[in-house]
């Protein structure tokens, strides 16, 4: 179930502000005729290219793909043009265990992100930008394509757009269906028709990406989140949020919740607040833990329901804001079994590349089903530590990291639980009936 920010119908509905999302809900919403005529474009291309980035830069925007980089910096990384191609990619390879907010928002406004695209590729000089999505999500590449079909016709695409002479060309790359692709470098080897696997930096990206040429690489929302800013100036944009995370973003609220999906707020709000739009926990359910930002962010607590849902706020809690996807779980879940199944997804994920993800994400599958099957051996609590610290910091890439993260954090919050997996089987201890999300399935 998807709820856009116009739809939660809660009396706290005034901390919502649906940009992004506020069109969702209207008639074909992501034809052409049911967006609009590209207005922020039209203005984008009476600027200056430095102008539309010093405007990024003034808003504060940061990325909404999960480490929150200042938009505007990571545009201004690229070398003075040379003469030569330079390339805008946008990663819209939505793979994260709990993260369901790129691919509503191109199911539902495709054109919203493709006004970023144009606009983003003026103020950096790109003439060809590409959307890599995730290959299994068909229906999101055909909308996609439509809606560059569609821009195309109506001159927003092409040679001289606007008759502007800006010219701009998009293409929508299906990807294969590989985790690992969403790194960004993994990606790019993807674009050029290797295997993908992360780059060793430097080079970056911004110095020789794609075609060895200068590439900026952001995530939908992010790239979404342009015309926004160019249609309301930077200051609208800032009154948002907080003083160091500014601007609205995407919540994807999911779980054991009344009314799970996405709603848009200024960055600060707090879990509280959102579950209260959410409806509340189900009945007869209390809050144990929660993603702030996907399976691969550390877990939190019931004793974090108030922090602020920033980057600083998040932070400063132990955790990672990523990308705000709010997974929440209520007493009937097993802790163990969770980041067991999370563990699985990032072990068969694993590129290979490097021995610390590629060995240690197997081990620690191997220790944490014992404990699961309530077969654990003395020592494998601190096994698991030893081999998160072993690959925390060493792997190639951040899915290592990622592995770690929750798993340390629920052995922080909830060690008793492993405690238990030396002699009790999780399912004994948390019967699956009583944790699923489909209620006709409860006893």
């Amino acid at each position: 179930m998807t709820t856009s920010a116009t739809e939660a119908g809660t009396p706290d509905i005034d901390v919502l502000t649906p940009v992004l999302s506020a069109g969702w809900d209207a008639e074909r919403a992501w034809t052409l005729s049911g967006y609009g005529d590209y207005a922020a474009l039209r203005k984008a291309v009476r600027m200056t290219p430095g102008e539309v980035v010093a405007l990024v830069k003034d808003s504060g925007l940061r990325g909404r793909g999960g480490a929150g980089f200042p938009t505007g910096m990571k545009w201004g990384f690229l070398p003075p043009d040379d003469g030569g191609p330079r390339y805008l990619v946008v990663n819209a390879d939505e793979s994260e265990p709990g993260t369901c907010k790129d691919i509503p928002l191109m199911l539902a406004s495709p054109h919203i992100l493709l006004e970023g695209v144009i606009v983003s590729a003026y103020a950096i000089g790109a003439r060809t930008a590409f959307i890599y999505v995730r290959g299994e999500v068909l229906h999101v590449v055909r909308r996609l394509q439509a809606a560059v079909a569609e821009a195309y016709a109506a001159g927003y695409l092409g040679p001289d757009i606007l008759g502007s002479g800006a010219a701009v060309d998009v293409i929508v790359h299906a990807g294969a269906g590989a985790y690992i692709c969403g790194e960004e470098t993994a990606m790019l080897d993807s674009l050029e028709g290797l295997r993908g696997q992360p780059r060793l930096r430097p080079p970056f990206p911004a110095v020789a990406g794609l075609y060895s040429r200068p590439t900026v690489i952001n995530n939908v929302e992010t790239i979404a989140s342009v015309p926004s800013i160019v249609a309301g100036g930077a200051d609208w944009f800032a009154q948002m949020g907080t003083e160091k995370s500014k601007g609205m973003t995407l919540y994807s609220l999911s779980g054991h919740v009344r009314l799970p999906g996405q709603y848009e707020a200024p960055l600060g709000i707090t879990l509280r607040q959102l579950l209260d739009l959410g409806g509340g926990m189900r009945e007869g359910s209390e809050l144990k833990f929660w993603t702030p930002g996907g399976s691969s962010t550390p877990l939190l607590t019931a004793e974090h329901l108030d922090i602020p849902l920033d980057y600083e706020g998040v932070a400063d809690a132990g955790s990672m804001l990523g990308t705000k996807a709010l997974q929440v779980f209520d007493q009937t879940t097993s802790v163990v079994r969770c980041v067991l199944r999370w563990t699985e997804f990032y072990k068969h994920e694993s590129c290979g590349k490097c021995t610390p993800c590629r060995e240690g994400t197997w081990w620690l599958v191997q220790t944490l089903q014992r404990l699961e099957d309530g077969n654990g051996r003395p020592g494998d609590i601190e096994m698991l530590l030893d081999l998160c610290d072993n690959i925390l910091g060493r792997a190639f890439c951040a899915l290592g990291d990622g592995a770690t993260s929750p798993i340390t954090s629920a052995i922080e919050y909830f060690r008793d639980e492993f405690e238990a997996g030396m002699h009790t089987p999780a399912t004994e201890l948390f019967p699956y009936q009583a944790s699923t999300v489909f209620e006709g399935e409860r006893v």
